[in-house]
């Protein structure tokens, strides 16, 4: 499997790696039962390969970290949410297309 640009992170590493993150960050968050989740994983993939030099990605399974997932508002998977200095830029649930999550990206990252 290649590398992937995708940072796994628990709610311990949340405020450091997307908060206090210099670029902006898309955060997901999944299930291992999540049938949608595993729809939209390789869309996440491949942002976070072609947007590596503006955006971090990071990936965080919704059991083991009810803190965040409290925080942010997680109530239906997959989840993303979009960080730039501390602030939430932008909250999507349910399963997306590619097309549409750059869509998004673009838009707030121009």
């Amino acid at each position: 499997m290649s590398s992937s640009n995708v940072i796994v992170i628990n709610d311990s590493e949340f405020e450091a790696q997307v908060l206090k993150s210099e670029k902006p960050v898309l955060a997901y968050f999944w299930a291992t039962w999540c049938g949608p989740c595993r729809l939209v994983a390789p869309s996440v993939e491949k942002v976070a390969t072609e947007y590596s030099d503006r955006l971090k990605v990071v990936k965080m399974e919704v059991g083991p970290n009810p803190e965040t997932v409290k925080q942010y508002k997680v109530e239906g998977l997959p989840a993303l949410r979009l960080f730039r200095n501390e602030e939430l830029l932008l909250s999507h649930e349910g399963s997306i297309t590619q097309k549409k999550l750059v869509e998004i990206l673009e838009s707030h990252l121009a």
